[in-house]
């Protein structure tokens, strides 16, 4: 049995190390911006042909007429997938087994459910000929009204909403709360439809192989891609090798294999042959998930001291008309603030539109820009300094559950914060500074807020005769650097340098290191990683303790500790030796074991956990064209134990350019009269670019949390959204005077409201 460190045990043989905690450069960096990266569509297998979607222009309705007989006729063109002309499928993908599986268009039928689904598959010897053929099938249609946003259909209260939260939870009595308050806001805020936009397309390289399959494609989790392609194919999981070492951005769109990438199998075996699809951007606006819009109404009041009554948060969000994810925005006021009263609620319509899913910070990024902002006019209300209303009405066990938090991370933070801003020196009305070329100055905060969560994994250690290490888990490294953090952790863990340990990651037949979402990789893989470093160990400190001839010998009760590649006794650490000549007077070329990884369900059901932190934004706007510039923002955040400071920085800067542009930039326009949508591209789709943001700060709190997992680590790569973007929508607040609360705040909408 793999011996584990649990929470409330130390180990008998401990592991001293030196690279966790250091601000290594990424190992993969160099590959990266050489291009030796190997992504899925940089594979090329012999015999390789090419496939092409064609999707639908009409959201709603059915395909009457493709013309095969076009697109087969055009040179180059191998065949065409269809409907009535595709590989049979073990599994209806309309079906549901469990709670994390959605449905797909697998050409099942003529019916067309959004803009942009597949509706055939051209395949080719050459990308232009699958292209050309693919516009060939110049589809007609039976088309039906498209049902589109908020006000689509008729609401309903859903089964659930984000991964399996109930739709509605309160305590307390709100509307008590509310007459007894003596300041009280009623204020609704609307969030946009926002598209995955990884830089890295979906894409798949599929070869069969009798009843094997081989595939390059991108995802964040790779059990989970070889569970549902072994239902839809009805071949064993073992059948199945994924490779997926690199991932050009993800952001929840690659944690579920999509639609596409299982066109692209099916097309493989059609003919036979190898087949690589990658999706144009444009199709990305459809079958890959995005963030549904919502409207959220908050309802706030508070006491003469500034003390809140009450807080309710009621949410409506879209899902399609064919499956069900609800983005979970009114979650987000669960954790923060000590309400006597809390209530939050969900209602949903169908719409003609993609699946929603998972995409950065889901239900947290949306809900806590309405949640921020109504804490800020609540501040206002009261006459408080927003800061000072947020220290005075900060939890100390969350406020739903009861359970307690880190909330003096949280103070800190906001206390560091604010120095490092200049904060105090903000005057309490709006409209009040000025720079040098008359432009109106306006600084707003918000606060950050993440579960610290953990998933499931396992890792393999192997320690080797010439005194080096092998560490192996199907990681995942989308971008946020797993491949160093993680290689950071198994160093220690093995009691090496980092130099000395060959880290293996990203293919699905090394064990199973979990999904890589949820800000939980790091904890997830790496306990997992830390825990076979604790087994191996201990198997090798075995052998040196009962051999009479190691100097190690008898040293079993005291322990030993792992060090540069030796063990040393724990009680006399000039007693040790190396890991080479353990081994090798044993007669073993190497010696390995495996380490599982998981949530104490313990500490789950006694503790709150979550990342803190605070967001602090300066904007300028221009008071006659009505246009903002962010110049400046720092945060300041609490997220545990930080394995790689340098990586930290990075992915909390990201989470905050992130935030930016969900106040400003991020929306993707539907026309309500087809359903589709009018700016699925990089040039229209804005996001922000260099030129948009500002001079940024982080610095990172302090935190040692025992209870969230043996390594103390929480997650940083979604917390940063949480707070910037309430931040910002703040601050042009205050410079203005104007509460915008549809985002992104638009440049017609404050010179309207002016």
């Amino acid at each position: 049995m793999t011996p584990e460190i649990r929470l409330t045990e130390s180990p008998v043989h401990l592991r001293h190390g030196a690279n966790i905690g250091q601000p290594l450069t990424r190992r993969d960096g160099i590959l990266k911006v050489t291009g030796k990266a190997p992504y899925a569509a940089d594979r090329h297998p012999k015999g390789m042909l090419y496939a092409v979607l064609a999707v639908s222009s009409i959201a709603r309705g059915r395909v009457t007429f493709l013309d095969v007989a076009a697109a087969k006729s055009h040179p180059g063109v191998v065949d065409v997938m269809t409907p009535t002309h595709k590989p049979p499928l073990a599994e209806d993908p309309d079906a549901k087994t469990n709670p994390f599986m959605f449905r797909m268009e697998l050409l099942q039928s003529d019916a067309v459910r959004y803009a942009n689904q597949p509706i055939a598959v051209v395949i080719a010897q050459t990308l232009e000929a699958a292209t050309e053929g693919a516009a060939l099938l110049a589809p007609t249609y039976e088309t039906l009204p498209a049902r589109v946003g908020l006000d689509a259909d008729e609401s309903f209260v859903p089964p659930a909403v984000g991964p399996g939260h109930p739709p509605i939870v309160e305590h307390g009595d709100v509307e008590a709360g509310l007459a007894a308050s003596a300041k009280a806001i009623d204020a609704s805020y609307e969030t946009p439809a926002q598209y995955h936009n990884a830089m890295e397309p979906h894409a798949i390289v599929a070869s069969w192989d009798g009843d094997k399959l081989s595939i390059d494609t991108p995802s964040q989790g790779l059990a989970w891609a070889q569970g549902r392609i072994a239902g839809l194919f009805g071949i064993p999981v073992e059948n199945i090798h994924i490779r997926s070492p690199f991932l050009g951005g993800g952001f929840g769109s690659k944690g579920l294999i999509s639609g596409p990438q299982i066109l692209g199998i099916m097309a493989a075996r059609l003919v036979g042959r190898p087949v690589k699809l990658v999706l144009r951007r444009e199709q990305m606006y459809g079958p890959v998930g995005h963030r549904a819009p919502t409207r959220q109404r908050l309802r706030l009041g508070a006491d003469g001291n500034g003390l809140l009554t009450a807080l309710e948060h009621q949410a409506k969000t879209v899902t399609s008309s064919f499956d069900d994810f609800y983005e979970s925005a009114a979650d987000a006021s669960h954790t923060l603030y000590a309400s006597r009263a809390i209530r939050t609620a969900h209602e949903a319509v169908r719409a003609d539109t993609g699946t929603p899913l998972f995409m950065r910070a889901p239900g947290e990024a949306t809900g806590s820009i309405a949640l921020e902002s109504a804490i800020d006019e609540m501040a206002w209300a009261c006459g408080i300094d927003p800061l000072q209303f947020r220290i005075r009405n900060d939890a100390e066990v969350e406020p739903i559950s009861g359970k307690p938090f880190s909330s003096k991370a949280l103070r800190e933070c906001y206390t560091k914060g604010a120095e490092r801003f200049g904060w105090w020196e903000r005057p309490l009305s709006p409209r009040q500074m000025r720079d040098d070329n008359g432009f109106l100055v306006g600084w707003g905060m918000g606060t950050a807020t993440f579960p610290a969560l953990m998933f499931q994994a396992n890792a393999r250690a192997v320690l080797r005769a010439d005194g080096s290490g092998v560490m192996e888990t199907g990681a995942h490294d989308m971008g946020q650097g797993a491949w160093t953090a993680l290689a950071q952790i198994a160093a220690d863990g093995l009691g090496l340098d980092i130099d000395r340990v060959e880290f293996r990651a990203g293919t699905s037949d090394l064990p199973d290191a979990g999904i890589a979402g949820g800000s939980a990789h790091t904890a997830t893989a790496g306990v997992a990683i830390h825990n076979a470093g604790a087994a191996v160990i201990a198997k090798l400190a075995d052998l040196a303790t009962r051999d009479q001839r190691s100097p190690l010998f008898g040293a079993g009760n005291a322990g030993v500790i792992a060090r540069n590649g030796h063990l040393h006794r724990r009680d006399d650490e000039t007693r040790s030796e190396s890991y080479a000549d353990i081994l090798r007077r044993a007669g073993l070329a190497e010696i390995e074991a495996t380490g599982g990884g998981a949530a104490d369900p313990a500490a789950q059901a006694d503790y709150a956990m979550h990342a803190h932190g605070a967001v602090f934004a300066e904007v300028k706007v221009d008071p006659d064209l009505g246009q903002i510039r962010v110049t400046r923002m720092v945060g300041a955040f609490a997220a545990g134990r930080i394995i790689n400071p340098k990586l930290v920085r990075s992915q909390l800067f990201g989470g905050m350019i992130w935030g930016l542009s969900f106040a400003l930039h991020e929306e993707a326009v539907m026309d309500r009269r087809s359903g589709r949508i009018m700016n699925p591209n990089l040039a229209e789709y804005h996001v922000p670019v260099n030129a948009d943001v500002p001079s940024l700060d982080v610095l990172t709190v302090d935190e040692h949390d025992p209870h969230v997992n043996p390594l103390g680590i929480k997650g940083v790569g979604e917390i940063g959204i949480t707070g910037s973007a309430g931040a910002v929508a703040n601050a042009v607040w205050h410079a203005t005077g104007v509460r915008l609360r549809r985002f992104p705040i638009r440049i017609s909408d404050l010179l309207v409201a002016s």
